[in-house]
């Protein structure tokens, strides 16, 4: 219930803010089984378009853990689905709980494989997390203002939901089956840039 709550608040801010986006290609999400939304990370609001536009799927998320000191923060967060990782040295929790929640609840997950938005190279966290929940791995990326000062002079914001990615065939993650599914996301997250625009290029602001 509170997930539902901010995600309206969140649509409602994100259109006074922007009120110029478009969600591509919806059709291709799930309707019945949970999954893992992967994007590369483009903006700090790229995750709210993403929960936004999936909608009405419910999602967890992971946030550092430093948000979860402060007791307001950490109130929203636990709330709205998020669990606490530590960045530098993730332990066995970072994978364990996400797998849990895709196993026996109705929530998905949002990812960015990345991991920040200074990264461009795919991390492993994503396979195995997939892997080991046995679900789907959806694609999209985000095109459209990087700062927030485009965000405010409405400039278009496109997001385009890909084709869900199954790795079930994947016999084992490790250095071999990592680099065969990093291919598969990658290769989506191109196509979908080319299918919004060809010309695409991401320039780190």
């Amino acid at each position: 219930m509170f997930f539902t709550m901010m995600r309206g608040i969140v649509r409602f801010l994100l259109f006074v803010l922007n009120g110029n986006s478009e969600f591509q290609n919806k059709i291709a999400l799930p309707q019945n089984e949970n999954y893992i939304l992967v994007a590369p990370h483009r903006t700090w609001w790229d995750p709210l378009y993403m929960a936004v536009g999936a909608r009405p799927k419910k999602f967890s998320f992971m946030a550092k853990e430093e948000l979860f000191k402060n007791p307001i923060l950490r109130f929203i967060l636990i709330h709205a689905n998020a669990f606490p990782v530590d960045r530098k040295k993730p332990g066995p929790s970072a994978i364990k709980t996400p797998v849990k929640l895709l196993k026996n609840t109705d929530l998905s997950l949002i990812m960015f494989p990345s991991g920040t938005r200074h990264a461009t190279e795919l991390k492993g966290g994503m396979a195995l997390i997939a892997k080991m929940a046995k679900v789907k791995i959806v694609p999209c990326v985000y095109q459209g203002p990087l700062t927030f000062k485009d965000l405010l002079k409405r400039k278009k914001v496109t997001m385009r939901f890909g084709e869900p990615i199954d790795i079930s065939d994947v016999k084992k993650i490790d250095k071999e089956g990592m680099a065969v599914v990093e291919m598969r996301i990658q290769t989506a997250f191109d196509q979908l840039d080319r299918a919004i625009d060809p010309n695409f290029k991401y320039i780190v602001k």
